[in-house]
């Protein structure tokens, strides 16, 4: 991470840098006009991790700034939420005074909300015993009387909890309030206020629809939750446990009743709806009673396999969400053959980085 290039009034500029270049790469297709959708300059990220570093008394967070080939102390953190910059004096203060706690702790991760609840985990080089335990809870309580926190305590084989591993965002969406549970140690998205601006911008390009909506790498059910609106049904895939349970209980405190998570890949799945092979995980289900003529992918850095294309394909409209515009540009090279690209979108979850968020929806040629 380049710390230096992490300058507020160069915001702007980088973002139309990005712009530039997602159009260029996006050159061979025909493409309508890049709608680009802004991040907060800073404070945006909801999640941050550091490594600690232990100085005689002094003990500090810091990260490793790769132009600098050197690791940096950061005391503050300009992309974390202000939430984040405002546990992490608070915090340190508390460690520092606390020969148990600051003992072999190397390394401490933040997660937080748009709504106010924050998570911090602390991860040892060293086993956790009933007075790390005490000093841990105590370190809760003392925190608890400022901020809306809970503590996870992390070693080889153990975990610790006082008192939750997951928080629950709040997220104004179209003036809708939808809730998500986010849960330690789980994908979630980093960047709050972008993350409101891409359901709401998948809610736009798909508000005409009919039918059923298949949804693949569903997470926590984020867009699955935003989307079950727009449609009679709603299918959606996922393989992480951990994210398949969230998704559970996403569906449950948004009331939604048109939703149905599976826990499975999506080349399993594309498998069963090829009829390749049978799987336990579906019984019950009937994938032949779905209407679904609207796919939703959000697939991993390396994008869809090609018989997920070719499955993708099948349906008369697609919503692909890609973190790699490389991979998403070797996707379209098949699916530009049967769809027209008919919306396209910049989500810059990621100021002052290389990274791109990128979006588009395709319909049938």
């Amino acid at each position: 991470m380049n710390l230096a290039a992490m300058d507020p009034t160069t915001y702007d500029a980088q973002l139309e840098e990005k712009r530039i270049k997602l159009e260029k790469i996006f050159a061979d297709f025909d493409t309508p006009n890049l709608e680009v959708f802004s991040s907060e300059p800073a404070h945006y990220r909801m999640r941050a991790e550091f490594r600690i570093w232990h100085e005689g008394e002094d003990m500090y967070y810091y990260m490793f700034d790769k132009a600098l080939d050197s690791k940096v102390r950061c005391d503050q953190f300009l992309p974390a939420s202000q939430l984040i910059n405002d546990m992490m004096p608070a915090l340190i203060a508390e460690l520092k005074q606390n020969t148990m706690l600051r003992h072999r702790l190397f390394q401490i991760d933040f997660l937080s909300t748009l709504s106010g609840e924050i998570l911090v985990s602390l991860l040892y080089h060293k086993q956790l015993d009933e007075q790390w335990q005490a000093e841990a809870k105590t370190l809760k309580e003392t925190l608890a009387t400022k901020f809306n926190v809970n503590i996870i305590g992390r070693a080889r084989k153990q975990k610790f909890i006082f008192d939750k591993d997951f928080v629950i965002e709040s997220l104004q969406v179209n003036g809708e309030q939808l809730q998500y549970h986010q849960i330690e140690n789980s994908f979630t998205q980093p960047n709050g206020k972008v993350s409101v601006k891409m359901l709401e911008w998948a809610i736009d390009v798909t508000k005409e629809s009919t039918g059923d909506l298949l949804e693949l790498y569903c997470g926590n059910g984020n867009f699955s939750i935003a989307l079950a609106q727009n449609f009679d049904r709603v299918l959606a895939t996922e393989l992480a446990k951990p994210s398949v349970e969230s998704a559970q209980y996403n569906i449950k405190i948004n009331e939604i009743d048109n939703l149905q998570i599976i826990r499975m890949s999506a080349e399993d799945f594309t498998d069963a709806m090829a009829k390749k092979r049978s799987f336990r995980r579906l019984e019950g289900i009937d994938l032949d009673s779905y209407n679904c003529n609207t796919i939703f992918v959000d697939p991993p850095r390396a994008g869809m396999d090609p018989d997920t294309v070719k499955l993708v394909q099948g349906y008369e409209r697609i919503i692909y969400i890609s973190c790699n515009p490389n991979t998403l540009i070797d996707n379209l090279g098949e699916l530009s053959k049967t769809h027209n690209i008919t919306r396209f979108a910049l989500f810059d979850q990621f100021p002052y980085t290389v990274h791109m968020e990128s979006g588009v929806f395709l319909e049938r040629k």
